[in-house]
């Protein structure tokens, strides 16, 4: 495909998108049949950013952020950037330069399957960044690519629009169409989470909570009352 920059895309509502926030990475995650989930290698500059937003997509070439600074025009405020390459790379393609521009724009955090560079000062600015390697290698501003196409990145189709939640759990990608629903499935698994917590409050064991004794039966386990009766 030819180089394109998509100015408009569809979005979910702020409602949705916040509520996603709120159940985080795993629940959601489970809540959408265990699928979206970014690959593990792909881990917040800092701890404790914890954020949900529209994805602005973008393909990159390895070593060149020409195209971040497209999007930086063409993204709205609560959007999260989603950076992929278009092969492997770990350069320093994003700084704190491109996180003051984007932080302006009202940008919540970026996702990117390559390098960060001045982490420090991003993690001061609380510009979220989650990324495949930290490094001060510099990059170049020579070659075209896309935004708001669909892209892999972190192993994970992401379509732009889509809702991106990120916390120190990892990255997951909720389709837009379907935001709405896995919002409430998420939400009955947190409730039902909520009664399962109170009951190992009172010292009730997962083994009898999720009837797994007959279970370990049907498996062969078998309890002996000393090592020296095996």
């Amino acid at each position: 495909m030819k180089p394109t920059a998509v100015r408009t895309i569809a979005r979910a509502d702020r409602q949705t998108i916040e509520g996603l926030a709120r159940e985080g990475v795993s629940t959601v995650h489970e809540a959408q049949e265990r699928s979206g989930l970014l690959q593990p290698y792909m881990r917040p500059i800092y701890a404790g950013a914890q954020i949900a937003g529209s994805a602005v997509t973008v393909l990159a070439n390895p070593g060149d952020n020409l195209m971040i600074h497209v999007a930086c025009e063409l993204v709205e405020p609560g959007d999260i950037m989603v950076v992929a390459c278009s092969s492997e790379n770990t350069d320093g393609m994003f700084g704190e330069l491109l996180g003051t521009s984007l932080q302006a724009k009202g940008v919540k955090g970026l996702i990117i399957d390559a390098g960060c560079r001045d982490v420090r000062l991003l993690s001061e600015m609380k510009f979220p960044v989650w990324s495949r390697a930290v490094s001060s290698k510099g990059t170049v501003k020579a070659s075209l690519g896309s935004v708001n196409i669909p892209v892999v990145c972190g192993g994970a189709l992401v379509n732009p629009g889509d809702v991106v939640v990120a916390d120190d759990d990892g990255i997951v990608v909720v389709p837009r169409q379907t935001a709405a629903a896995v919002l409430k499935a998420a939400q009955e698994r947190s409730a039902k989470e909520e009664k399962v917590r109170q009951r190992l409050v009172k010292g009730e064991l997962g083994l009898d909570i999720y009837n797994m004794r007959g279970k370990l039966t049907e498996l062969g386990l078998r309890y002996v009352d000393k090592a020296s009766d095996v």
